[in-house]
């Protein structure tokens, strides 16, 4: 228990010191360390990420580092898209969505090691609200599919296509992944009595707690680390642990 205690620090640790990505340890962390069955690890990263992602939000709201309309035209279709990825999760195999999760862990992988710096927008561009409307949907598929808060996509959309100052795309990111996050869960609870499994709540609320103390250990340690640095040493890690859950699905 000692391991998966530690891993639970990881992910808020991660978290508070990339703005995005972290949250991709949450499965792993359950599956390998806990011995969590994938639906039931899947379901319980989303009730985690969604409460540490909140928790995360709120200061970003109270400086009004947070855009409403792009939580409104990312947020609104990603719940839908996050809603039907978990309804469509009772017809896919457990094993099955570790192999989509490694695939995604590994492209979030590569896009941290390619773009290690901040991404910075176009001044005074801002993409059709179509383009956002159809990625928030799209990310939203994959977190109800395989339990990523989808930070590293979500942020860089919001930057690049929304127009929004990094701070503000990743204080928007959080609320959106929260929403999102949240909605999962709950419609996981449906798949998982249909399955006839249960989520452990005590776990479940002990990773939640632990990983929101590393959030703010890691929103502090963030001002002394380079970023670009950080990002990339932890893609490396990311690609690591993908091609390892690609290895235990298949073979």
């Amino acid at each position: 228990m000692f391991w998966a205690l530690l891993g639970a620090l990881l992910i808020g640790i991660s978290l508070g010191l990339l703005g995005s990505g972290g949250s991709i340890l949450t499965v792993p962390v359950l599956v390998y360390l806990v011995g969590e069955p994938e639906k039931v690890a899947i379901a319980e990263s989303l009730g985690v990420v969604a409460s540490i992602s909140l928790v995360g939000a709120i200061p970003y709201a109270i400086r009004k580092e947070v855009d409403w309309k792009s939580v409104f035209f990312f947020g609104i279709p990603g719940m839908l898209g996050t809603y039907g990825g978990a309804s469509l999760s009772q017809f896919i195999s457990g094993n099955t969505q570790l192999l989509i999760f490694a695939v995604v862990m590994i492209l979030a992988a590569i896009m941290m090691i390619r773009n290690g710096k901040p991404v910075e927008r176009k001044e005074g561009y801002s993409a059709p609200k179509w383009v956002l409307i159809a990625e928030g949907l799209v990310v939203g598929v994959i977190t109800g599919l395989v339990g990523v808060g989808g930070g590293f996509l979500i942020i860089p959309a919001l930057v690049l296509i929304g127009g929004l100052d990094m701070r503000i795309a990743v204080g928007t990111s959080l609320f959106i992944i929260a929403a999102k996050s949240m909605l999962g869960f709950y419609k996981y609870l449906d798949v998982l009595r249909l399955e006839k499994l249960n989520v452990n709540w005590e776990l479940l609320a002990i990773f939640t707690v632990i990983g929101i103390i590393g959030s703010f250990v890691g929103g502090r340690l963030s001002q002394k680390i380079p970023q670009a640095k950080l990002k990339k040493g932890f893609g490396f890690f990311l690609v690591v642990m993908g091609v390892y859950i690609l290895g235990s699905s298949l073979f």
